[in-house]
């Protein structure tokens, strides 16, 4: 037990991202004091597309992020395309269960920095080097990269929001091959600078092919979001290359076609370019003593899910008010925290590899099924069916839950 009151509190939230900000805002709402630490010298302020769907935006509203938020999807006609410039009406993200609402990361982690109280101290180009816990504390050393220097403080909480790979989980629980469960898929993602091909602007388009695909999202004010997806045997020798190399080989060595092809030269100069592997988080569980993970550290469900930054927040709002419920044992609430939010990350999980094939089919008959579903849609009596049966799928109801409100 512990009879400190919640105001003399220190937490260290390791990472700037969108699970960071929104815990250190969680945290401060219930009367901590949360220090953030990120190991770039500044800011992120790009990034590719995100959804935020329907049950990631009540804990978003209460935590000051939703009012700089809205729905960027550019409302045009979405398109599957091949190499030889056919196409046809097609199914988009907005098809999935959800009500997606279509944005870029960098919209979120700005409407988050905004949020945040002007005193809250976030220091860059900092890592922490050593995390050593007793009953009552958390001892970390902090090193900054910028000049080599270290210090070391005390906590009561150490938060690892610091992503797929990250340094907390790997200095309190273990290297990440116990925990990364890799799918066999790199996924390559980017801003174009403007229109595909013959594409207007505002229109969304899928190329489908065995083992890779091509996504096109377009948005409202800003150019459109470039999502490469395709299957490797070594995911290891995906890195060994330049980016446009890997991925020219992965979609050759047919000729690419046009709006491809503008996809594949742009590869080339990206600027914010994300390039790696597909890959899951799991562990037996996401605390050790007063150190817990949260966000893609925790739980990754993979971008085939669509929810991580929907987890991400609401994992941060319910983890606060599991702190100020127990406020003198900072163990008890971490392990009602994980008790109530374990379940639906679990089902998450499984939806990602249930929807791999949606993003990239991975043979021919995934690839028709999908073909079939395409087709369905546009038929009226098909279309009503097939959506009564995503309204009963548990995953898509759950994306448009609550589930911060445990």
């Amino acid at each position: 037990m512990d009879s400190r009151n919640s105001t003399n509190r220190r937490a260290l939230v390791v990472g700037l991202g969108i699970s960071g900000m929104a815990t250190a805002l969680r945290l401060r709402q219930i009367g901590w004091t949360p220090v953030i630490i990120e190991k770039a010298p500044a800011r992120r302020t790009g990034g590719y597309f995100i959804a935020l769907f329907g049950g990631g935006r009540p804990p978003a509203e209460r935590l000051g992020i939703l009012d700089n938020l809205n729905d960027r999807a550019a409302g045009g006609a979405n398109y599957e395309i091949d190499r030889a410039g056919n196409r046809r009406a097609g199914l988009g993200y907005k098809d999935l269960p959800g009500s997606p609402w279509m944005m870029l990361r960098g919209d979120v982690e700005e409407a988050a920095f905004t949020a945040l109280p002007d005193d809250v101290d976030i220091r860059y180009s900092t890592v922490p080097t050593r995390i050593e816990q007793d009953a009552d504390g958390v001892e970390v050393t902090l090193t900054n990269t910028a000049d080599d220097t270290t210090v070391t403080e005390r906590f009561d909480l150490v938060v690892g929001a610091d992503g797929l790979r990250s340094t907390v989980r790997s200095l309190v629980f273990g290297p990440h091959e116990k925990y990364l469960r890799r799918l066999n898929y790199m996924a390559v993602a980017y801003q174009h600078p403007g229109p595909l091909g013959d594409l207007h602007q505002d229109d969304g388009a899928i190329l489908m092919e065995p083992n890779r695909s091509m996504w096109i999202f377009p948005f409202a004010g800003s150019p459109p979001t470039v999502l490469l997806s395709y299957h490797t045997d070594d995911v290891d020798a995906e890195f060994t290359q330049p980016p446009a190399q890997r991925v020219r080989a992965a979609f050759g060595p047919e000729p690419a076609g046009r709006v491809l092809g503008d996809a594949l030269e742009a590869l080339e100069s990206a600027d914010d370019l994300l390039f790696d592997s597909v890959e899951q988080v799991h562990l037996d569980c996401w605390h050790r003593g007063r150190v817990v993970l949260v966000g893609d550290a925790a739980w990754c469900v993979t971008l085939y899910a669509g929810m991580g930054v929907s987890t991400g927040v609401s994992g941060a709002d319910l983890l606060g008010t599991m702190l100020q419920r127990h406020p003198g044992n900072v163990t008890q609430a971490l392990e009602a925290w994980e008790l109530a939010l374990r379940p639906n990350m679990e089902l998450f999980q499984r939806n990602g590899i249930q929807q791999r094939s949606f993003f990239v089919p991975a043979t021919a008959s995934e690839l028709a099924l999908r073909k079939v579903m395409t087709v369905g849609m546009r038929m009226p009596v098909v279309s009503s069916l097939l959506r009564q049966l995503r309204t009963r799928d548990k995953a898509g109801r759950l994306k448009d839950t609550d589930i911060a409100l445990a």
